[in-house]
């Protein structure tokens, strides 16, 4: 491990003994707030308590922040921590924890399913507070005001829903055109020392604010609202150290998209990134947010950031002055917001931010970052498009005052001289809040007036609902687009796979809309004007907070503040709908051996969006039957090359979903079998659903993002990954695998060694045996017994009724 000691200068953290902490905690640090903050506060005084046991188990030993919040929610340290030996060394990548988080939060594609999970436990109301957001389902094409009457018309029997199900529950429902979720978490929910759960990959957004929020499945989100321990293996620790000052065109954009460029998208995976260092005062609280919210592009986790007066500007700006005061006080006190002095870092990261250049991520992944000064050189070598098809700025990336500011400071010095856009122009204001409060300073006049087109304050076509009409779904032809995003795979953003989403700052999309061309770099190059002369950008400037204030907007917009359970709300679901379908449990393992089927090889890099994908599928959210029929068609297939074909055991050709409807109806038990990374991206929990609704039995793969990894263990599929990944070259569809020690390992809840011998029988019928890992543990082994985690939250549910 890395010390941070000898590359950071923290003002040292209280060292209090367990004792201390005991004591002091009981003698008047209560960091009480006024009773309407309550339920927006974590309860500090819970937390310092549980990380006094903590401290006590791993003798004093200096924490990082992440390892602070993490263990202070723990359900019961002493079991969870018991395998530690008194290290923290011990624990990072190691133990399993159970978890007591604070609150849930759930955008609405994600929550129709993760609600429909939630009424089979027969709860009347969650254990914690939550909030359901409309975001996702708002198609932009037309503008603000035409797309959200659209959009709730046709979407009008799902938000009824949600809404039913605030008011029976007691969830807090933000209603179409409200705000996209991180955004709204950001401005009323996320605070220093919170450990939130998300059912979105984005959720890491909140660490901006100094939380802990991790993206989740709608099966985990079900733990938290039952109250029942939520399960994580302990992250290790990147330490990211940041020095220096960003100043001229580099933003907080551009931090990530280095990182991105240096991680790549694996990198992260399996650790919680802890950025520290004299350069994170420089930062803005939204910038922040920004860096963290991309995170979830290297795999991480989720990231974070110690405590900052940037925090404390806008908690006090965003209405939660109390709240700052509590962190103030547990900060000061404790040192709770903060890595203690000395705290080892797994792996130390270091970025000068007043070297760093502007970066320019994709096409077709994240990872793939060029600084703006080789961009135009690298699209020409590439073989990109040389002229840009349109900008688009916004989404719950970069949609902060700070970004719309920076965008119309470069509008403006454009409007000076004459100049307009050269391609269509989108800008999508994170929240209402956002909204009211440039109009009411005059930036949304300004992206007006210069050609842009505002749209609703939803996600829109950052995930795939965009109604574009200069480019058709179905073109050949490549175009090249540039977007202040944080996701760009295929087809992602317009149904077109021949779209090439570039990621960068909202400032160099702003200032590409007026040039167009891939080669054009605003730093050092001038644009020509009409009348002859060269124009060129000085770099752009904004406001960290609007210099008056926040203002709400239309009060239309927000919900009851503590909504209580009312449980004469009736929840209906037609049997008739074709968007929503009550759930019907999957059935227990039979206590047998594994005997399956390859359905599919799959070539390459598979996300979410290959086995799930969204975009016009996004309206069977809740419907898990109708959905279904998307799985996997963006995959290619290792053996043939096509997209969305597989081949029946005698050769007949079919779509991939179709083969794994009429094998299910055959009873063929069927595996996927898949390279690296496979179900990068989204936290989307269908993924998993789909394949075990339509038959699927195991994922074995070269390795997993973490989210679907463990979507998959909550719906009673079994993801295995090769020991030896050349293995996979040994397999081919049709091929017959059979584990043969599942029952032993399951026997041993788990803790067999994290391996499977799998016996692989050929068309030929020979055979040979590969050595397979898992990582279950003895809670995921429950839910795979049972059938799915949801049914054995039924089962304990029941029987604790029952006993009562």
């Amino acid at each position: 491990m890395l010390s941070a000691r000898n590359s950071i200068r923290l003002g040292r953290a209280m060292s209090l003994s367990s004792r201390g902490l005991a004591t002091q905690s009981g003698h008047g640090f209560s960091f009480e707030v006024p009773e309407e903050y309550k339920s927006r506060t974590p309860p500090y005084s819970k937390l310092i308590n549980n990380l006094t046991t903590v401290n006590r188990i791993l003798n004093n030993q200096p924490l990082t922040l992440a390892e602070k919040i993490l263990y202070s929610h723990l359900v019961d340290p002493e079991e969870s921590l018991a395998a530690s030996q008194g290290k923290v060394s011990n624990i990072r990548g190691e133990q399993y924890l159970k978890l007591n988080p604070d609150r849930v939060a759930m955008q609405d594609a994600s929550a129709q399913m993760a609600l429909l999970q939630f009424m089979t436990c027969g709860m009347p109301s969650t254990a914690v507070p939550a909030s359901i957001h409309c975001d996702h389902l708002i198609v932009g094409k037309d503008g603000a005001e035409e797309d959200l009457v659209k959009s709730i018309a046709t979407n009008k029997e799902v938000f009824d829903f949600l809404q039913s199900c605030g008011e029976k529950y007691g969830i807090q429902f933000w209603g179409p055109g409200s705000g996209i979720i991180h955004q709204i978490v950001l401005e009323n929910f996320s605070v220093p020392g919170l450990m939130m759960l998300g059912t979105d990959s984005h959720t890491p957004n909140a660490g901006g604010l100094g939380a802990i929020a991790i993206g989740v499945g709608g099966a985990d989100a079900v733990d938290a609202l039952t109250g029942t321990p939520w399960e994580l293996k302990a992250p290790k620790i990147l330490g990211v150290k940041l020095t220096g000052e960003l100043s001229g065109w580099s933003s907080p954009k551009d931090v990530i998209t280095k990182l991105a460029g240096e991680l790549t998208v694996r990198g992260g995976t399996g650790y919680i990134v802890e950025y520290f260092g004299e350069g994170v005062k420089t930062l803005s609280c939204t910038g922040m947010a920004t860096i963290c919210n991309m995170g979830a592009e290297i795999g991480a986790t989720t990231s974070t950031f110690p405590y900052q007066d940037a925090h404390r500007r806008y908690l006090i700006e965003t209405g939660r002055g109390p709240i700052s005061q509590a962190a103030d006080a547990v900060n000061k006190e404790f040192g709770f917001l903060q890595a203690d002095e000395g705290a080892e870092y797994d792996k130390v990261i270091e970025l000068n931010l007043s070297e760093l250049e502007p970066h320019v991520n994709g096409p077709f992944t994240p990872d793939l970052s060029t600084p703006i000064s080789l961009f135009g050189e690298t699209a020409k070598k590439e073989g990109w498009p040389q002229t840009v098809s349109a900008g688009l700025i916004g989404s719950c990336t970069n949609s902060s005052y700070q970004d719309m500011s920076r965008a119309v400071s470069i509008i403006k010095q454009a409007e000076a001289v004459g100049l307009k856009p050269k391609i269509p122009f989108f800008v999508t204001p994170g929240s209402e809040q956002i909204r009211a409060t440039i109009e009411r300073d005059g930036l949304i006049e300004s992206f007006e007036k210069n050609g842009a087109i505002v749209l609703a304050n939803a996600c829109g076509p950052c995930i795939g609902q965009w109604d574009r009409t200069d480019v058709s779904k179905t073109s050949t032809e490549t175009n090249a687009i540039f977007t202040s995003f944080n996701r760009n795979f295929r087809a992602r953003n317009d149904g077109n796979r021949n779209t090439m989403n570039f990621l960068t700052s909202p400032d160099m999309v702003t200032a590409m809309i007026y040039s167009g061309d891939v080669n054009y770099n605003p730093i050092t190059d001038s644009i020509k004007l009409d009348n002859g002369e060269d124009f060129k950008f000085q770099p752009p400037q904004g406001d960290e907070l609007p210099g008056r204030g926040f203002i709400k907007g239309r009060e239309e917009f927000y919900p009851d503040p503590s909504p209580q359970p009312k449980p004469e709300v009736s929840v209906n679901v037609s049997p008739e709908s074709d968007r929503l379908q009550l759930l019907e449990p999957f059935l227990p393992w039979s206590g047998e051996e594994l005997s399956t089927n390859v359905l599919l090889k799959v070539e390459g890099k598979c996300t979410t969006d290959h086995i799930s994908a969204a975009g016009a599928w996004l309206k069977y959210k809740g419907h898990l039957e109708n959905i279904s029929y998307n799985t996997l068609i963006g995959a290619v297939n290792k053996e043939t090359g096509e997209v969305n074909k597989a081949y029946d055991l005698n050769g007949d050709q079919y779509g991939i979903p179709e083969l794994m409807i009429k094998w299910k109806e055959e009873g063929r038990p069927w595996i996927v079998v898949a390279e690296h990374n496979y179900g990068e991206g989204s936290a989307r929990e269908h993924a998993a659903l789909s394949p075990r609704f339509l038959g699927g039995s195991i994922i074995l793969v070269k390795s997993f993002a973490r989210i679907h990894e463990t979507n998959l263990k909550k719906q009673g599929m079994l993801p295995l990954t090769f020991a030896d990944e050349t293995d996979y070259d040994r397999i081919s569809a049709g091929d017959l695998l059979t584990t043969v020690d599942l029952q032993d390992m399951i026997a041993k809840d788990g803790n067999n060694g994290g391996v499977l011998t799998v016996k692989v029988t050929k068309k030929d019928g020979s055979t040979f045996d590969i050595l397979c890992k898992h990582t279950m543990s003895k809670d995921q082994v429950d839910f795979f017994k049972a059938g799915s985690a949801i049914n054995h939250i039924g089962n304990l549910k029941r029987a604790q009724n029952a006993s009562a």
